[in-house]
Protein backbone atom coordinates (compact mmCIF):
# COMPACT_ATOMS: atom_id res chain seq x y z
CA UNK A 1 0.00 0.00 0.00
CA UNK A 2 1.04 3.64 -0.53
CA UNK A 3 1.46 5.05 2.97
CA UNK A 4 0.61 8.59 1.91
CA UNK A 5 0.73 9.75 5.53
CA UNK A 6 4.52 9.45 5.36
CA UNK A 7 4.67 12.09 2.65
CA UNK A 8 4.79 15.82 3.34
CA UNK A 9 1.92 18.09 2.37
CA UNK A 10 4.05 19.78 -0.30
CA UNK A 11 4.60 16.44 -2.04
CA UNK A 12 0.84 15.85 -2.33
CA UNK A 13 -0.24 19.45 -2.99
CA UNK A 14 -1.32 21.27 -6.13
CA UNK A 15 0.18 24.78 -5.96
CA UNK A 16 -1.47 27.87 -7.46
CA UNK A 17 0.55 31.02 -8.11
CA UNK A 18 -1.17 34.36 -7.48
CA UNK A 19 0.23 37.53 -9.02
CA UNK A 20 -1.30 39.93 -6.46
CA UNK A 21 -1.42 43.06 -8.60
CA UNK A 22 -3.58 41.28 -11.16
CA UNK A 23 -5.68 38.79 -9.24
CA UNK A 24 -8.58 40.70 -7.66
CA UNK A 25 -9.15 44.40 -6.95
CA UNK A 26 -11.00 44.77 -3.67
CA UNK A 27 -11.02 48.55 -3.25
CA UNK A 28 -11.72 49.65 -6.80
CA UNK A 29 -8.46 51.44 -7.63
CA UNK A 30 -7.47 49.24 -10.59
CA UNK A 31 -4.80 47.33 -8.65
CA UNK A 32 -5.21 43.88 -7.14
CA UNK A 33 -4.95 43.72 -3.36
CA UNK A 34 -5.48 41.58 -0.27
CA UNK A 35 -9.11 42.63 0.04
CA UNK A 36 -9.66 41.20 -3.43
CA UNK A 37 -7.77 38.01 -2.64
CA UNK A 38 -9.74 37.55 0.58
CA UNK A 39 -12.98 37.86 -1.38
CA UNK A 40 -11.81 35.01 -3.66
CA UNK A 41 -10.78 32.52 -0.99
CA UNK A 42 -13.85 30.39 -1.63
CA UNK A 43 -13.00 30.39 -5.34
CA UNK A 44 -9.56 28.94 -4.54
CA UNK A 45 -11.12 26.31 -2.30
CA UNK A 46 -13.63 25.33 -4.99
CA UNK A 47 -10.84 25.09 -7.55
CA UNK A 48 -9.36 22.44 -5.28
CA UNK A 49 -5.77 23.69 -4.94
CA UNK A 50 -3.87 22.91 -1.76
CA UNK A 51 -1.41 25.78 -1.58
CA UNK A 52 -0.88 29.33 -2.85
CA UNK A 53 2.46 30.77 -3.96
CA UNK A 54 2.10 34.54 -3.61
CA UNK A 55 4.33 36.71 -5.78
CA UNK A 56 5.92 39.65 -3.88
CA UNK A 57 3.50 41.59 -1.71
CA UNK A 58 6.10 43.80 -0.02
CA UNK A 59 6.52 47.59 -0.28
CA UNK A 60 8.38 48.36 -3.49
CA UNK A 61 9.02 51.25 -5.91
CA UNK A 62 7.86 48.68 -8.48
CA UNK A 63 10.73 49.17 -10.89
CA UNK A 64 10.91 45.40 -11.44
CA UNK A 65 7.26 44.61 -10.80
CA UNK A 66 7.68 44.11 -7.05
CA UNK A 67 10.95 42.16 -7.09
CA UNK A 68 12.74 45.33 -5.96
CA UNK A 69 11.82 45.28 -2.28
CA UNK A 70 12.14 48.30 0.02
CA UNK A 71 10.80 46.62 3.19
CA UNK A 72 10.93 42.86 3.69
CA UNK A 73 8.69 42.93 6.75
CA UNK A 74 5.84 45.01 5.41
CA UNK A 75 2.89 45.00 3.04
CA UNK A 76 2.75 47.26 -0.01
CA UNK A 77 0.23 50.01 0.85
CA UNK A 78 -1.56 49.55 -2.47
CA UNK A 79 -2.22 45.92 -1.41
CA UNK A 80 -3.43 46.72 2.09
CA UNK A 81 -2.04 46.49 5.61
CA UNK A 82 -0.50 43.74 7.70
CA UNK A 83 -3.94 43.07 9.16
CA UNK A 84 -5.17 42.24 5.64
CA UNK A 85 -2.24 39.91 5.05
CA UNK A 86 -2.98 38.06 8.28
CA UNK A 87 -6.65 37.76 7.33
CA UNK A 88 -5.67 36.26 3.97
CA UNK A 89 -3.26 33.82 5.63
CA UNK A 90 -5.82 32.80 8.23
CA UNK A 91 -8.50 32.42 5.55
CA UNK A 92 -6.32 30.02 3.59
CA UNK A 93 -5.48 27.99 6.67
CA UNK A 94 -9.12 27.81 7.74
CA UNK A 95 -9.92 26.31 4.34
CA UNK A 96 -7.12 23.76 4.52
CA UNK A 97 -4.74 25.59 2.19
CA UNK A 98 -1.12 26.64 2.70
CA UNK A 99 0.68 29.89 1.82
CA UNK A 100 4.20 30.19 0.41
CA UNK A 101 5.76 33.64 0.00
CA UNK A 102 8.20 34.89 -2.60
CA UNK A 103 11.51 35.70 -0.90
CA UNK A 104 14.10 37.71 -2.83
CA UNK A 105 17.55 37.06 -1.35
CA UNK A 106 19.88 38.35 -4.06
CA UNK A 107 19.13 42.06 -3.96
CA UNK A 108 17.02 44.85 -2.50
CA UNK A 109 15.55 47.99 -3.96
CA UNK A 110 17.88 50.99 -4.07
CA UNK A 111 15.19 52.63 -1.92
CA UNK A 112 15.64 50.10 0.88
CA UNK A 113 16.94 51.81 4.07
CA UNK A 114 19.93 49.45 4.07
CA UNK A 115 21.11 50.68 0.67
CA UNK A 116 20.34 54.31 1.44
CA UNK A 117 22.67 53.97 4.41
CA UNK A 118 25.24 52.00 2.43
CA UNK A 119 25.61 54.65 -0.26
CA UNK A 120 25.54 57.58 2.19
CA UNK A 121 29.31 57.46 2.81
CA UNK A 122 32.22 55.04 2.64
CA UNK A 123 32.37 54.64 6.42
CA UNK A 124 28.74 53.82 7.09
CA UNK A 125 28.33 50.54 9.05
CA UNK A 126 26.15 49.17 6.21
CA UNK A 127 28.64 50.07 3.48
CA UNK A 128 29.73 46.44 3.21
CA UNK A 129 26.15 45.15 3.06
CA UNK A 130 26.39 45.67 -0.71
CA UNK A 131 29.16 45.13 -3.25
CA UNK A 132 31.17 48.29 -3.84
CA UNK A 133 34.30 48.69 -5.96
CA UNK A 134 36.49 51.72 -6.59
CA UNK A 135 36.84 52.99 -10.11
CA UNK A 136 36.77 56.07 -12.27
CA UNK A 137 33.48 57.10 -13.80
CA UNK A 138 33.14 55.45 -17.19
CA UNK A 139 35.63 52.71 -16.26
CA UNK A 140 33.69 49.98 -14.39
CA UNK A 141 35.67 47.42 -12.35
CA UNK A 142 34.93 44.55 -14.74
CA UNK A 143 33.28 44.01 -18.11
CA UNK A 144 30.40 42.08 -16.51
CA UNK A 145 26.89 42.57 -17.83
CA UNK A 146 23.59 43.02 -16.07
CA UNK A 147 21.18 40.36 -17.28
CA UNK A 148 18.71 43.20 -17.86
CA UNK A 149 21.06 45.08 -20.17
CA UNK A 150 24.21 47.15 -19.95
CA UNK A 151 26.98 47.04 -17.39
CA UNK A 152 26.50 45.23 -14.09
CA UNK A 153 28.22 48.17 -12.37
CA UNK A 154 26.58 51.52 -11.61
CA UNK A 155 28.69 54.54 -10.73
CA UNK A 156 27.59 56.42 -7.62
CA UNK A 157 28.89 59.99 -7.62
CA UNK A 158 28.25 60.58 -3.93
CA UNK A 159 31.05 58.22 -2.86
CA UNK A 160 32.88 57.95 -6.20
CA UNK A 161 32.50 54.18 -6.40
CA UNK A 162 30.61 51.49 -8.31
CA UNK A 163 28.02 49.12 -6.90
CA UNK A 164 27.13 45.77 -8.44
CA UNK A 165 23.68 44.78 -9.73
CA UNK A 166 22.87 41.56 -11.55
CA UNK A 167 19.43 42.89 -12.50
CA UNK A 168 18.36 46.55 -12.92
CA UNK A 169 20.53 49.31 -11.45
CA UNK A 170 17.68 49.96 -9.02
CA UNK A 171 18.29 46.44 -7.60
CA UNK A 172 21.73 46.48 -5.93
CA UNK A 173 23.03 43.05 -4.95
CA UNK A 174 23.46 42.23 -1.28
CA UNK A 175 26.89 41.13 -0.08
CA UNK A 176 26.15 37.69 1.35
CA UNK A 177 29.77 37.25 2.40
CA UNK A 178 29.00 39.73 5.18
CA UNK A 179 27.61 37.77 8.18
CA UNK A 180 25.43 40.76 9.15
CA UNK A 181 23.55 40.46 5.85
CA UNK A 182 22.86 36.77 6.42
CA UNK A 183 21.66 37.44 9.94
CA UNK A 184 19.32 40.23 8.79
CA UNK A 185 17.83 38.19 5.95
CA UNK A 186 17.44 35.07 8.08
CA UNK A 187 15.55 37.24 10.58
CA UNK A 188 13.25 38.23 7.71
CA UNK A 189 12.53 34.56 7.10
CA UNK A 190 11.84 34.00 10.81
CA UNK A 191 9.49 36.99 10.87
CA UNK A 192 7.15 35.41 8.30
CA UNK A 193 7.56 31.84 9.58
CA UNK A 194 6.66 32.99 13.08
CA UNK A 195 3.53 34.55 11.60
CA UNK A 196 2.57 31.15 10.21
CA UNK A 197 3.48 31.14 6.52
CA UNK A 198 4.25 27.67 5.21
CA UNK A 199 7.47 28.33 3.34
CA UNK A 200 9.18 30.33 0.63
CA UNK A 201 9.73 30.33 -3.08
CA UNK A 202 13.28 31.69 -3.39
CA UNK A 203 13.79 34.08 -6.28
CA UNK A 204 16.89 33.88 -8.51
CA UNK A 205 18.93 31.93 -5.96
CA UNK A 206 21.70 31.14 -8.45
CA UNK A 207 22.72 34.81 -8.51
CA UNK A 208 23.29 35.29 -4.75
CA UNK A 209 27.09 34.95 -4.96
CA UNK A 210 29.63 36.14 -7.53
CA UNK A 211 33.18 34.99 -8.13
CA UNK A 212 34.98 36.93 -5.40
CA UNK A 213 38.04 37.43 -7.61
CA UNK A 214 35.90 39.37 -10.10
CA UNK A 215 37.71 38.09 -13.21
CA UNK A 216 36.89 39.75 -16.55
CA UNK A 217 34.77 37.91 -19.10
CA UNK A 218 37.16 36.71 -21.83
CA UNK A 219 36.72 38.40 -25.18
CA UNK A 220 33.73 36.97 -26.96
CA UNK A 221 30.19 37.74 -27.92
CA UNK A 222 28.78 41.06 -26.74
CA UNK A 223 25.33 41.40 -25.20
CA UNK A 224 24.02 43.03 -28.38
CA UNK A 225 25.44 40.23 -30.53
CA UNK A 226 23.81 37.68 -28.25
CA UNK A 227 20.50 39.50 -28.63
CA UNK A 228 20.84 39.38 -32.42
CA UNK A 229 21.58 35.66 -32.29
CA UNK A 230 18.53 35.07 -30.08
CA UNK A 231 16.24 37.11 -32.35
CA UNK A 232 17.37 35.10 -35.38
CA UNK A 233 16.97 31.75 -33.63
CA UNK A 234 14.72 29.51 -35.71
CA UNK A 235 15.00 26.06 -34.14
CA UNK A 236 15.78 24.26 -30.86
CA UNK A 237 19.42 23.78 -31.85
CA UNK A 238 19.85 27.54 -32.25
CA UNK A 239 18.08 28.08 -28.93
CA UNK A 240 20.58 25.76 -27.24
CA UNK A 241 23.42 27.75 -28.78
CA UNK A 242 22.00 30.97 -27.34
CA UNK A 243 21.70 29.38 -23.88
CA UNK A 244 25.29 28.15 -24.12
CA UNK A 245 26.62 31.62 -24.96
CA UNK A 246 24.48 33.11 -22.19
CA UNK A 247 25.92 30.70 -19.62
CA UNK A 248 29.46 31.60 -20.65
CA UNK A 249 28.71 35.32 -20.45
CA UNK A 250 27.43 35.06 -16.85
CA UNK A 251 29.62 32.24 -15.57
CA UNK A 252 31.29 34.42 -12.93
CA UNK A 253 28.01 35.91 -11.76
CA UNK A 254 25.85 32.87 -11.06
CA UNK A 255 25.81 29.38 -9.55
CA UNK A 256 28.91 29.88 -7.40
CA UNK A 257 29.67 27.04 -4.96
CA UNK A 258 29.10 29.16 -1.82
CA UNK A 259 25.37 29.28 -2.46
CA UNK A 260 24.95 25.65 -1.47
CA UNK A 261 26.33 26.18 2.03
CA UNK A 262 23.92 29.10 2.38
CA UNK A 263 20.99 26.90 1.32
CA UNK A 264 22.01 24.27 3.88
CA UNK A 265 21.96 26.92 6.61
CA UNK A 266 18.60 28.25 5.46
CA UNK A 267 17.24 24.70 5.43
CA UNK A 268 18.38 24.24 9.04
CA UNK A 269 16.49 27.42 9.93
CA UNK A 270 13.35 26.21 8.20
CA UNK A 271 13.56 22.82 9.86
CA UNK A 272 13.17 24.57 13.22
CA UNK A 273 9.54 24.99 12.18
CA UNK A 274 7.10 22.16 11.55
CA UNK A 275 6.76 20.95 7.95
CA UNK A 276 7.67 24.11 6.03
CA UNK A 277 8.95 24.13 2.46
CA UNK A 278 11.75 25.77 0.44
CA UNK A 279 11.22 26.04 -3.30
CA UNK A 280 13.90 27.46 -5.57
CA UNK A 281 13.63 29.35 -8.84
CA UNK A 282 16.15 27.05 -10.42
CA UNK A 283 16.27 23.77 -12.33
CA UNK A 284 19.77 22.92 -11.11
CA UNK A 285 19.50 19.59 -9.30
CA UNK A 286 22.55 20.50 -7.21
CA UNK A 287 20.20 22.67 -5.11
CA UNK A 288 18.60 19.50 -3.74
CA UNK A 289 21.91 18.82 -1.98
CA UNK A 290 21.87 15.22 -0.79
CA UNK A 291 18.11 15.18 -1.24
CA UNK A 292 17.42 16.24 2.32
CA UNK A 293 19.65 19.18 3.25
CA UNK A 294 19.04 22.04 0.79
CA UNK A 295 15.83 22.83 -1.12
CA UNK A 296 12.74 20.68 -0.86
CA UNK A 297 11.71 21.49 -4.45
CA UNK A 298 13.13 23.09 -7.54
CA UNK A 299 11.39 23.50 -10.85
CA UNK A 300 11.63 21.18 -13.82
CA UNK A 301 12.00 24.14 -16.17
CA UNK A 302 13.38 21.97 -19.02
CA UNK A 303 9.88 20.46 -19.31
CA UNK A 304 8.41 23.84 -20.32
CA UNK A 305 11.47 25.11 -22.19
CA UNK A 306 10.26 24.09 -25.63
CA UNK A 307 8.34 25.75 -28.44
CA UNK A 308 5.95 22.80 -28.60
CA UNK A 309 5.13 20.03 -26.17
CA UNK A 310 5.60 16.66 -27.83
CA UNK A 311 5.59 13.10 -26.56
CA UNK A 312 9.25 12.82 -27.52
CA UNK A 313 10.21 15.93 -25.53
CA UNK A 314 8.27 14.91 -22.42
CA UNK A 315 9.56 11.34 -22.56
CA UNK A 316 13.17 12.48 -22.78
CA UNK A 317 12.64 15.06 -20.04
CA UNK A 318 11.22 12.53 -17.62
CA UNK A 319 13.85 9.93 -18.35
CA UNK A 320 16.69 12.39 -17.76
CA UNK A 321 15.19 14.34 -14.88
CA UNK A 322 13.97 11.44 -12.75
CA UNK A 323 17.18 9.49 -13.29
CA UNK A 324 19.29 12.46 -12.17
CA UNK A 325 17.30 13.30 -9.02
CA UNK A 326 19.23 12.69 -5.80
CA UNK A 327 17.89 9.95 -3.55
CA UNK A 328 15.01 11.34 -1.42
CA UNK A 329 14.62 14.40 -3.68
CA UNK A 330 11.11 15.14 -4.95
CA UNK A 331 10.21 16.27 -8.50
CA UNK A 332 8.38 19.52 -9.22
CA UNK A 333 6.70 20.30 -12.56
CA UNK A 334 5.21 23.40 -14.15
CA UNK A 335 4.37 24.71 -17.60
CA UNK A 336 4.00 28.41 -16.86
CA UNK A 337 4.46 31.30 -14.46
CA UNK A 338 4.60 35.11 -14.29
CA UNK A 339 7.83 35.21 -16.33
CA UNK A 340 6.75 33.10 -19.29
CA UNK A 341 4.10 33.16 -21.98
CA UNK A 342 0.73 31.84 -20.86
CA UNK A 343 0.30 28.12 -21.41
CA UNK A 344 -2.76 28.66 -23.60
CA UNK A 345 -0.75 30.86 -25.97
CA UNK A 346 2.62 29.16 -25.72
CA UNK A 347 1.55 25.66 -26.62
CA UNK A 348 -1.67 26.27 -28.52
CA UNK A 349 -1.77 25.96 -32.30
CA UNK A 350 -4.52 28.52 -32.85
CA UNK A 351 -7.11 25.88 -33.77
CA UNK A 352 -7.01 23.24 -31.04
CA UNK A 353 -6.05 25.39 -28.06
CA UNK A 354 -8.89 24.15 -25.88
CA UNK A 355 -8.05 20.47 -26.36
CA UNK A 356 -4.32 21.13 -26.01
CA UNK A 357 -4.85 23.06 -22.76
CA UNK A 358 -6.76 20.10 -21.33
CA UNK A 359 -4.14 17.65 -22.58
CA UNK A 360 -1.36 19.70 -20.97
CA UNK A 361 -3.18 19.76 -17.64
CA UNK A 362 -3.63 15.99 -17.79
CA UNK A 363 0.12 15.71 -18.24
CA UNK A 364 0.97 18.11 -15.42
CA UNK A 365 -1.38 16.57 -12.85
CA UNK A 366 -0.45 12.96 -13.55
CA UNK A 367 3.35 13.18 -13.79
CA UNK A 368 5.28 12.22 -10.69
CA UNK A 369 5.99 15.33 -8.62
CA UNK A 370 4.38 18.47 -7.27
CA UNK A 371 2.51 20.52 -9.92
CA UNK A 372 2.41 24.34 -10.03
CA UNK A 373 -0.36 26.29 -11.81
CA UNK A 374 -0.46 30.01 -12.62
CA UNK A 375 -3.57 32.09 -12.00
CA UNK A 376 -5.78 32.45 -15.06
CA UNK A 377 -4.65 29.22 -16.71
CA UNK A 378 -7.79 27.53 -15.43
CA UNK A 379 -10.02 29.70 -17.63
CA UNK A 380 -7.71 29.72 -20.66
CA UNK A 381 -6.37 33.25 -20.32
CA UNK A 382 -4.00 34.05 -23.16
CA UNK A 383 -1.20 36.53 -23.77
CA UNK A 384 -2.26 40.10 -24.49
CA UNK A 385 0.07 41.90 -26.87
CA UNK A 386 0.03 45.57 -25.86
CA UNK A 387 0.45 47.78 -28.93
CA UNK A 388 0.73 51.10 -27.08
CA UNK A 389 4.20 51.43 -25.49
CA UNK A 390 2.70 53.98 -23.12
CA UNK A 391 0.83 51.10 -21.45
CA UNK A 392 3.97 49.03 -20.86
CA UNK A 393 4.56 48.44 -17.16
CA UNK A 394 7.42 45.97 -17.48
CA UNK A 395 10.72 47.83 -18.07
CA UNK A 396 11.95 44.80 -20.02
CA UNK A 397 9.39 45.60 -22.73
CA UNK A 398 10.92 49.05 -23.12
CA UNK A 399 14.43 47.58 -23.03
CA UNK A 400 13.72 45.03 -25.75
CA UNK A 401 11.95 47.59 -27.92
CA UNK A 402 15.00 49.87 -27.75
CA UNK A 403 17.36 46.96 -28.44
CA UNK A 404 15.31 45.90 -31.43
CA UNK A 405 15.59 49.34 -32.97
CA UNK A 406 19.31 49.63 -32.22
CA UNK A 407 20.51 46.09 -33.00
CA UNK A 408 18.02 44.84 -35.56
CA UNK A 409 17.26 48.19 -37.21
CA UNK A 410 13.52 47.71 -36.68
CA UNK A 411 11.03 50.51 -37.14
CA UNK A 412 9.15 51.77 -34.08
CA UNK A 413 6.04 49.67 -34.70
CA UNK A 414 8.02 46.45 -35.12
CA UNK A 415 10.20 47.26 -32.12
CA UNK A 416 7.13 47.92 -29.98
CA UNK A 417 5.68 44.56 -31.01
CA UNK A 418 8.98 42.88 -30.12
CA UNK A 419 9.00 44.60 -26.74
CA UNK A 420 5.44 43.45 -26.07
CA UNK A 421 6.26 39.88 -27.12
CA UNK A 422 9.51 39.60 -25.14
CA UNK A 423 8.35 41.47 -22.03
CA UNK A 424 6.19 40.11 -19.25
CA UNK A 425 3.15 42.39 -19.28
CA UNK A 426 1.49 40.07 -21.79
CA UNK A 427 1.03 37.27 -19.25
CA UNK A 428 0.38 39.45 -16.16
CA UNK A 429 -2.88 41.07 -17.23
CA UNK A 430 -5.78 41.19 -14.74
CA UNK A 431 -7.79 38.09 -13.92
CA UNK A 432 -11.06 37.91 -15.85
CA UNK A 433 -13.92 37.26 -13.46
CA UNK A 434 -17.02 38.02 -15.54
CA UNK A 435 -18.39 39.45 -18.78
CA UNK A 436 -18.41 43.02 -17.52
CA UNK A 437 -16.25 46.11 -18.10
CA UNK A 438 -12.61 45.36 -17.26
CA UNK A 439 -13.58 41.70 -16.97
CA UNK A 440 -15.03 42.37 -13.53
CA UNK A 441 -11.53 42.96 -12.18
CA UNK A 442 -12.22 46.58 -11.24
CA UNK A 443 -15.03 49.14 -11.73
CA UNK A 444 -15.96 50.23 -15.25
CA UNK A 445 -14.83 53.83 -14.69
CA UNK A 446 -11.38 52.83 -13.38
CA UNK A 447 -8.41 52.10 -15.62
CA UNK A 448 -6.72 48.87 -14.45
CA UNK A 449 -2.96 48.94 -13.95
CA UNK A 450 -2.61 46.77 -17.08
CA UNK A 451 -5.18 46.41 -19.86
CA UNK A 452 -7.63 43.52 -19.56
CA UNK A 453 -7.76 41.07 -22.45
CA UNK A 454 -11.03 41.70 -24.31
CA UNK A 455 -11.66 37.97 -24.77
CA UNK A 456 -13.53 38.04 -21.44
CA UNK A 457 -16.48 38.88 -23.76
CA UNK A 458 -16.15 35.46 -25.42
CA UNK A 459 -16.43 33.26 -22.36
CA UNK A 460 -12.90 33.57 -21.02
CA UNK A 461 -14.08 34.53 -17.57
CA UNK A 462 -14.84 32.72 -14.34
CA UNK A 463 -18.54 33.49 -14.12
CA UNK A 464 -19.36 32.12 -17.57
CA UNK A 465 -17.27 29.00 -17.11
CA UNK A 466 -18.70 28.16 -13.72
CA UNK A 467 -22.09 27.83 -15.40
CA UNK A 468 -20.79 25.63 -18.22
CA UNK A 469 -20.23 21.96 -17.24
CA UNK A 470 -17.93 21.52 -20.24
CA UNK A 471 -15.75 24.56 -19.54
CA UNK A 472 -12.00 24.54 -19.03
CA UNK A 473 -12.51 25.75 -15.45
CA UNK A 474 -14.69 22.77 -14.62
CA UNK A 475 -12.19 20.47 -16.33
CA UNK A 476 -9.49 21.87 -14.01
CA UNK A 477 -11.71 21.35 -10.98
CA UNK A 478 -12.54 17.76 -11.94
CA UNK A 479 -8.95 16.74 -12.65
CA UNK A 480 -7.61 18.42 -9.50
CA UNK A 481 -10.30 16.57 -7.53
CA UNK A 482 -9.31 13.26 -9.12
CA UNK A 483 -5.70 13.85 -8.12
CA UNK A 484 -6.70 14.89 -4.60
CA UNK A 485 -8.72 11.69 -4.16
CA UNK A 486 -5.94 9.43 -5.43
CA UNK A 487 -2.87 8.68 -3.29
CA UNK A 488 -1.42 6.89 -6.32
CA UNK A 489 -1.49 9.99 -8.54
CA UNK A 490 -0.05 12.08 -5.73
CA UNK A 491 2.86 9.93 -4.62
CA UNK A 492 2.89 6.68 -6.58
CA UNK A 493 5.77 5.46 -8.72
CA UNK A 494 6.20 6.48 -12.38
CA UNK A 495 6.89 4.00 -15.14
CA UNK A 496 7.03 4.77 -18.85
CA UNK A 497 5.31 2.31 -21.16
CA UNK A 498 6.54 1.93 -24.72
CA UNK A 499 3.54 2.72 -26.91
CA UNK A 500 5.21 1.80 -30.18
CA UNK A 501 4.32 5.31 -31.34
CA UNK A 502 6.59 8.35 -30.87
CA UNK A 503 3.65 10.76 -31.05
CA UNK A 504 1.96 9.26 -27.99
CA UNK A 505 3.13 9.35 -24.39
CA UNK A 506 1.98 6.40 -22.28
CA UNK A 507 2.97 5.90 -18.66
CA UNK A 508 1.81 4.16 -15.52
CA UNK A 509 1.46 5.57 -12.00
CA UNK A 510 1.30 2.77 -9.49
CA UNK A 511 1.68 1.63 -5.90
CA UNK A 512 0.32 -1.16 -3.72
CA UNK A 513 -3.22 0.22 -3.85
CA UNK A 514 -3.61 0.19 -7.61
CA UNK A 515 -2.48 1.84 -10.80
CA UNK A 516 -3.35 4.40 -13.48
CA UNK A 517 -2.49 4.24 -17.14
CA UNK A 518 -2.19 7.65 -18.85
CA UNK A 519 -2.17 7.89 -22.65
CA UNK A 520 -1.62 11.31 -24.26
CA UNK A 521 -1.61 12.10 -27.99
CA UNK A 522 0.39 15.27 -28.59
CA UNK A 523 -0.09 15.24 -32.35
CA UNK A 524 -2.71 16.73 -34.68
CA UNK A 525 -3.52 13.33 -36.21
CA UNK A 526 -5.28 10.15 -35.15
CA UNK A 527 -2.78 7.90 -33.34
CA UNK A 528 -2.86 4.40 -31.88
CA UNK A 529 -1.55 3.75 -28.41
CA UNK A 530 -0.45 0.25 -27.47
CA UNK A 531 -1.56 -0.33 -23.90
CA UNK A 532 -1.05 -3.21 -21.48
CA UNK A 533 -3.76 -5.83 -21.36
CA UNK A 534 -6.60 -4.78 -19.08
CA UNK A 535 -5.45 -1.18 -18.36
CA UNK A 536 -8.51 -0.60 -16.20
CA UNK A 537 -11.56 1.60 -16.45
CA UNK A 538 -11.54 4.72 -18.64
CA UNK A 539 -12.25 7.36 -15.98
CA UNK A 540 -11.07 10.63 -17.54
CA UNK A 541 -10.81 12.03 -21.04
CA UNK A 542 -10.38 15.50 -22.49
CA UNK A 543 -12.23 14.74 -25.73
CA UNK A 544 -15.29 12.44 -25.92
CA UNK A 545 -14.21 9.50 -28.04
CA UNK A 546 -16.52 7.82 -30.49
CA UNK A 547 -13.74 5.54 -31.71
CA UNK A 548 -13.66 2.13 -30.01
CA UNK A 549 -10.85 -0.22 -29.14
CA UNK A 550 -8.98 -1.94 -31.92
CA UNK A 551 -7.08 -5.19 -31.58
CA UNK A 552 -4.07 -4.44 -29.39
CA UNK A 553 -4.39 -0.67 -29.67
CA UNK A 554 -6.39 2.32 -28.50
CA UNK A 555 -7.20 4.93 -31.16
CA UNK A 556 -6.57 8.46 -29.85
CA UNK A 557 -8.03 11.50 -31.57
CA UNK A 558 -5.77 14.51 -32.20
CA UNK A 559 -4.66 15.99 -28.84
CA UNK A 560 -6.70 13.45 -26.92
CA UNK A 561 -5.73 12.16 -23.53
CA UNK A 562 -7.24 9.23 -21.61
CA UNK A 563 -6.71 8.09 -18.03
CA UNK A 564 -7.46 4.49 -17.02
CA UNK A 565 -7.74 3.43 -13.39
CA UNK A 566 -7.39 0.22 -11.45
CA UNK A 567 -7.62 2.02 -8.11
CA UNK A 568 -10.59 2.81 -5.90
CA UNK A 569 -10.57 6.55 -5.24
CA UNK A 570 -11.01 7.95 -1.75
CA UNK A 571 -14.14 9.95 -0.94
Amino acid sequence: MNDIAKHHWWQKAVFYQIYPRSFADGNGDGIGDFAGMISRLDYLQQLGVDAVWLSPHYPSPYVDCGYDISDYQGVAPEYGRMHDFRQFLDGLHQRGMKLVLDLVLNHTSDQHPWFIESRSNRHNPKRDWYIWKDGKEGQPPTNWYSTFGGSAWEYDKLTSAYYYHYFFKEQPDLNWRNPAVKEAMFNVARFWLDMGVDGFRLDAIGTIFEDENYPPIPDGMSQEELYRLARNSLNPEADEKVLSYWARMYRYQSDQPEVHQLMKELRILLDEYEDRVLIGETDDLAFYGNGNDELHLNFNFPLMRTQRLTAKHVRRNQQERLAALPVRAWPCNTLGNHDSARVYSRYGDGENNSAIARLNLMLLLTLRGTPFLYNGEEIGMSDLIIEDPGRFRDPLSRLYAALDQKVMGSDKKTATLTGAMMGRDRNRTPMQWMDAPNGGFCPADIEPWLPVNSDYHTGVNVNAQEKDPGSLLNFYRALIKLRMQSPTLQTGAYEEIDPGNEEVLVFRRWDGSGSYIVALNFSDALQRAHLPDNPGMNIFCNIPNSVGWETGALPLLPYQGVIFSQERTVD
